[in-house]
This record gives C-alpha cells, sequence and structure tokens, in this order.
C-alpha cells in the first residue's frame, strides 16, 4: 500500500526554493514519508496545485516561504479550506487568515535583532565584521476553527507547545 503524501508547494522561480525542496525530501525521507512537490509562480498555477492536491489525496500541504506567497497568503488559507487540505502556512497570518497552523520566525524579534545590528552600525562598526545572525524565536500558531472544519482533532499535546491558538 502506497504511503498518503505529504506535499510541499514551492515557487520555482524563488531562488532559495531547491534548498527547500531538498531539505524537506531529506527530512521526509528520514522518517518514510512520501513527498510530492508542487509548484507555483503565479496565481493561476497556486489555484491548480491546490486543485491537484484535492484530486491526489494529499493528506498536508506546506507551503514554503517566498515573497510572492506572503502577498497570497489569505487567498491560499481560503484554497486550503475549500480543497479540504490540512496546510500549514509560513507567516502567522496565514493561521489567522483561516489556514491551519503556522511556523516561523517571531517577526517582532527578527526586528529587534535587525534594529540592534542597526545601531551597532550607525555607531561605527562595519556590517561584514559583524556574525550572521540567524532567528531565535519561532512561533507555532493553530487556528482550532480551520482544525474543526477539516473534521481534524489536535492533540492536547500539540495544543500545549503552541504559542497561540486561535479558536
Amino acid at each position: 500500500m502506497t504511503v498518503p503524501a505529504v506535499a510541499l508547494l514551492i515557487n520555482p522561480d524563488n531562488p532559495f526554493s531547491e534548498n527547500e525542496r531538498n531539505n524537506t525530501e531529506a527530512a521526509s525521507k528520514a522518517i518514510g514519508q512520501r513527498l510530492d512537490v508542487f509548484t507555483a509562480r503565479n496565481e493561476i498555477e497556486i489555484v491548480r496545485a491546490f486543485a491537484a492536491l484535492k484530486q491526489q489525496h494529499v493528506r498536508a500541504l506546506i507551503i514554503s516561504v517566498d515573497n510572492f506567497y506572503y502577498d497570497q497568503i489569505g487567498w491560499m488559507a481560503a484554497l486550503s479550506a475549500w480543497h479540504e487540505v490540512p496546510t500549514i502556512g509560513p507567516l502567522r497570518m496565514f493561521a489567522v487568515a483561516g489556514g491551519l497552523m503556522s511556523y516561523s520566525a517571531n517577526i517582532a524579534d527578527v526586528a529587534r535583532q535587525a534594529a540592534i545590528y542597526a545601531g551597532r552600525i550607525l555607531k561605527g562598526e562595519k556590517p561584514g565584521d559583524l556574525p550572521v545572525q540567524q532567528p531565535t524565536k519561532f512561533d507555532l500558531v493553530i487556528n482550532l476553527k480551520a482544525g474543526n472544519a477539516l473534521g481534524l482533532t489536535i492533540p492536547q499535546s500539540l495544543l500545549a507547545t503552541a504559542d497561540e491558538v486561535i479558536e
């Protein structure tokens, strides 16, 4: 019997999407999860990808990090609900817009780190001398209303680890 797929939606025009694809494929393989990769670079391709997800009985979707996708986040949340595909998006606003969940760097913390660096540069430090920083705080947001609409029961253990639960 074939393992139901989880899908990754990437923008092929994004130079970072191939790396994200490779990392997600490696993680999926490590846990024995089949991964299908869908691509979309415009609104029409997004609609087609979501229709294909439903037709292929994909059990969950991961939306990759992409600037174009950020502008489509509300639309993607609506498509997730319409096609009944549990979806995790890359920004808090995805869950707020009606998507099932989001996991991302805490934007306020990233902005705080950027402000600290800007201050250091304004005080005379050379940008090239500053170490590269990675986000240190991440937020998991779960939308229970979206979960209920999909007929899902979110485990209490997952809800307990969430930074925010939208009821």
